[in-house]
C-alpha cells in the first residue's frame, strides 16, 4: 500500500472513509462533527499528501501554503467549491474537485418541502400546535396560499432547477424560468418560458432560486428584485446565501413586501442577519438540502475517488480546474 498521509477535515459517511483507507496508510479525521478552527486546519493540513475538505473550510494561499508542496490535492465534499480559491490552487498546478450531480433530486426535494411548508404555515402551525394553543378549527386559522395551478418561477435553470421543475408536473403549476442559456428540453417536455428576471418576479407566486454563486450573482436578488415580487409569493433558496441579500429579505419579511420566504442557506453562514430568526412567515433550515443518507454517502465516495485519482497522479473525474492538466 503507498505512504499516503490524508486528512478529512470532517466526518462523512463511512463508505468514503473506507475507501480512502483501502488506498491510504494514513487517514485522520477531525474527531468533532464540528467546523475546523482555522488554526486547526491549517495545523491539520500541514505534510499531508491530500486533503478531503468541506464547504464550510476556507481553502486559500494559507492552507496551500500549510500543506506544502508534496500535496497533491483537495477533494470538495461538495458540489459548489466557492469556498476553495481556484484561481490560486491553478496557479500552483493544485488539482481541485467537486462531487456535482449526485445532489440534484435531493435538493430539488428539499426546495420543494421549503416551498410547502412556507406556503402552507406548516412550521408556525406545528410550534403552535406543541405550545397547547389549538382549541378547535377555525374559518382564518393558518390561512396560507395554494399551490396548485400556481405560477413557479425557477431563477437558474441547470441540473436542480430543472428538476424542481420536473416534481411541478402533478401540481398543473405555469412555470417560467429565468437562466443566461436557453434550455429548449425544460421548454418542450415541460412547457416552461424563458423570460426576464423582472417579469419573473412580477409574475410569479414561489420563486426558487438555483444559480451558481459567483461575483454576476452576489446580492442578485436584493431590495429592488424582492419589491417586484407580490406581496402573495414566497421565496425560496436552496443554492447558496450571498445570492440573496439577506439583509434586505429581513425588512422585506418584517413589512410584509413578500408573504414568506423557505431558507436553506444563509449569506453569512452559519450565522443569520438580525431579525431574520424572529420572522414568523419564514422556514429556517441549517443546509440540509443534500441530507439524506444516499446523497451524502454517494458524495463521500465521489469525493474519495476524487482524492485518490489525484494521489495516483491521474485526473480526477470531477475536476473543476481540468487547466492544470495541460501544463
Amino acid at each position: 500500500m503507498p505512504h499516503w498521509n490524508v486528512y478529512v477535515t470532517r466526518l462523512i459517511p463511512q463508505a468514503g472513509i473506507d475507501l480512502l483507507k483501502q488506498h491510504c496508510k494514513t487517514v485522520d479525521i477531525n474527531p468533532r462533527d464540528e467546523i475546523l478552527p482555522r488554526a486547526e486546519l491549517l495545523k491539520q493540513v500541514r505534510g499531508r499528501d491530500g486533503v478531503l475538505c468541506l464547504l464550510s473550510d476556507a481553502i486559500d494561499a494559507a492552507v496551500f501554503d500549510a500543506a506544502g508542496n508534496q500535496c497533491k490535492g483537495f477533494a470538495n465534499h461538495a458540489v459548489g467549491f466557492n469556498n476553495v480559491d481556484v484561481k490560486e490552487a491553478t496557479r500552483r498546478g493544485i488539482p481541485v474537485s467537486n462531487t456535482p450531480g449526485v445532489l440534484t433530486d435531493a435538493t430539488a426535494e428539499m426546495a420543494w418541502a421549503l416551498l410547502f411548508s412556507t406556503a402552507r404555515r406548516i412550521v408556525e402551525s406545528d410550534a403552535y400546535m406543541r405550545g397547547g394553543k389549538f382549541k378547535g378549527w377555525g374559518p382564518m386559522l393558518f390561512l396560507g396560499g395554494d399551490i396548485t395551478g400556481r405560477t413557479l418561477g425557477i431563477v437558474g435553470a441547470g441540473r436542480i432547477g430543472s428538476a424542481m421543475v420536473a416534481k411541478s408536473v402533478g401540481f398543473n403549476m405555469r412555470v417560467l424560468y429565468y437562466d443566461v442559456f436557453q434550455n429548449k428540453e425544460l421548454e418542450s417536455k415541460l412547457g416552461a418560458r424563458k423570460v426576464g428576471i423582472e417579469e419573473l418576479l412580477r409574475a410569479s407566486d414561489f420563486v426558487s432560486i438555483h444559480l451558481d454563486l459567483n461575483e454576476k450573482t452576489r446580492h442578485f436578488i436584493g431590495e429592488p428584485q424582492l419589491r417586484m415580487m407580490k406581496k402573495s409569493a414566497c421565496l425560496i433558496n436552496t443554492s447558496r446565501g450571498p445570492i440573496i441579500d439577506e439583509a434586505a429579505l429581513v425588512r422585506a419579511l418584517q413589512e410584509n413586501w413578500i408573504a414568506g420566504a423557505g431558507l436553506d442557506v444563509y449569506e453569512d453562514e452559519p450565522a443569520m442577519k438580525p431579525g431574520l430568526a424572529e420572522c414568523p412567515n419564514t422556514v429556517l433550515c441549517p443546509h440540509i438540502a443534500s441530507a439524506t443518507f444516499e446523497t451524502r454517502t454517494k458524495m463521500a465516495t465521489m469525493a474519495a475517488t476524487n482524492l485518490i485519482a489525484m494521489l495516483k497522479g491521474e485526473p480526477p473525474p470531477n475536476i473543476v480546474n481540468p487547466e492544470i492538466l495541460k501544463k
